[in-house]
């Protein structure tokens, strides 16, 4: 893609908050009426034949980044890690009772926090913790851990791959000193080196990093340094992320001092230079984030139409339901959303009981469900095959739809979709505007915008 093709100047009409959608309904939806009972009933009756993706949340970290809105627990104790393995342990064997675990396991993903934050013994001990209650795996399971390079060694290395992880993704943001210093996150381009070649070295073929732009004293200058030192790194995707500045709803972000961030057309800038310069180097762009390798699977599945999303972002696996474990963590279904307690010791306190930690979720209704598709088709593959939709929750696409066909005429005007009785379909320019094109679809959402329930900004 080159951004020749792309109309920057539309960006700025279409600044306003609005969720990422990772999920449809997004998470103020949820509610605490989903209990653990609930969520029991669904996991006795959940289709055998579905696959299983386990996201585990591993939530320590060392110290804090001054960016970061992940849920994390800043600890130099090592007791309180060994405590919460013992409580993963309980989780595990209280989901077992549930689940026919004869069920494969498509993905496994270790999330944070700093998953590496454990020790080597420490996590080769989780690993087998899961395996003991899942016990079965494709042959073609997605196994990955996010890794902070600064807290990586080679034992820990060496217990990943040996227990079958294939991806990791690297968290590294920028390379400028001056912004690291400002966001409480100094990480060396050597560190980050010497770990990308140990995990290589020791044949785990897929690696991504994470970047973020709109940083404070980012600048187009500081961030083409930040891109051409990271492509010397040869990663097989790249995640470019924009920072979502919450200060209401993550205390960190108080630390940073609003006039230091990029004014918006300064990010724009450095979104219209890094899509160049990075597909310009042999990537191909894959919605409005990601960048990948032309082999790797990511863009494979996109030139198929078959990339799916969920809570860690892009994926082709695609059909599994999603079980969340550890604090925090999110689960998903066909037809529901569950979500784990947020505190520590209320999390210990349920587990103790023998209880699932479960906090609130979701059970979705049938509009919620053909509207969860149409957006996360378009999310996705960036168009959507409305015979498709018809013919699988069997209505009349612009009847049922009217009202949201009407909306999304001013995109069309802008030439960002083009639309028939067919299909509609993303333009390059679109893409990258993709949470507004499909926000008319969300029905709850001028509710939650009236009601304060805030997201960031889509540009």
């Amino acid at each position: 893609m080159n951004t020749q093709n792309i109309d920057f100047d539309k960006f700025v009409k279409y600044s306003k908050p609005g969720p990422r959608y990772t999920s449809y309904p997004t998470a103020p939806e949820f509610s605490e009426s989903f209990t653990e009972q609930t969520y029991i009933n669904i996991l006795k009756n959940q289709d055998k034949n579905r696959k299983i993706s386990l996201y585990i949340h591993l939530p320590f970290c060392r110290s804090v980044c001054y960016f970061c809105g992940c849920n994390v627990i800043f600890t130099s104790k090592e007791e309180k890690k060994e405590r919460y393995i013992t409580y993963l342990e309980y989780e595990l064997k209280i989901l077992s009772k549930y689940i026919d675990n004869s069920r494969e396991v498509l993905q496994l993903h270790f999330g944070g926090g700093t998953p590496t934050f454990f020790s080597a013994e420490q996590l080769d001990r989780i690993i087998k913790l899961i395996k003991k209650y899942f016990k079965y795996f494709t042959n073609d399971a997605e196994i990955s851990c996010e890794i902070d390079p600064r807290f990586l060694n080679q034992e820990q290395t060496n217990i990943l791959a040996g227990h079958g992880f294939n991806r990791v993704s690297f968290g590294v943001q920028d390379f400028d000193e001056k912004v690291q210093k400002t966001i409480h996150r100094i990480q060396t381009f050597d560190t980050t080196n010497s770990a990308i070649k140990m995990v290589r070295k020791a044949g785990i073929k897929s690696v991504n990093m994470d970047l973020i732009y709109g940083l404070p004293y980012q600048t187009n200058e500081t961030f083409k340094n930040t891109l051409k030192m990271a492509l010397r790194l040869d990663t097989d995707r790249f995640a470019v992320f924009n920072y979502a500045h919450v200060p209401w709803m993550k205390k960190t972000m108080r630390k940073i001092d609003e006039t230091t961030l990029p004014h918006p057309s300064e990010k724009l800038t450095i979104l219209k230079y890094t899509i160049d310069y990075l597909t310009s180097n042999g990537l191909k762009m894959i919605g409005m984030d990601h960048f990948a390798k032309p082999n790797d699977e990511l863009f494979l599945a996109i030139q198929k139409g078959e990339l799916h999303r969920n809570f860690q972002g892009y994926t082709t696996k695609g059909g599994a339901d999603l079980i969340g474990v550890g604090l925090t963590s999110i689960g998903d279904g066909a037809n529901h959303y569950v979500q784990n307690v947020k505190e520590m010791k209320e999390y210990e306190r349920l587990l103790d009981k023998g209880c699932l930690p479960v906090h609130r979720g979701l059970i979705l209704s049938d509009d919620d469900i053909l509207r969860k598709a149409v957006i996360m088709e378009m999310m996705s593959n960036f168009k959507l095959n409305i015979v498709n939709i018809e013919h699988k929750f069997s209505i009349v696409f612009v009847d049922y739809f009217a009202n949201e066909l009407e909306k999304l005429k001013v995109f069309e005007k802008d030439g960002l979709i083009k639309i028939n009785k067919e299909k509609i379909v993303v333009n390059s320019t679109g893409i990258l505007l993709i949470r507004n094109i499909v926000m008319p679809f969300d029905a709850y959402l001028q509710k939650n915008l009236e009601s304060k329930s805030i997201f960031s900004k889509t540009v």
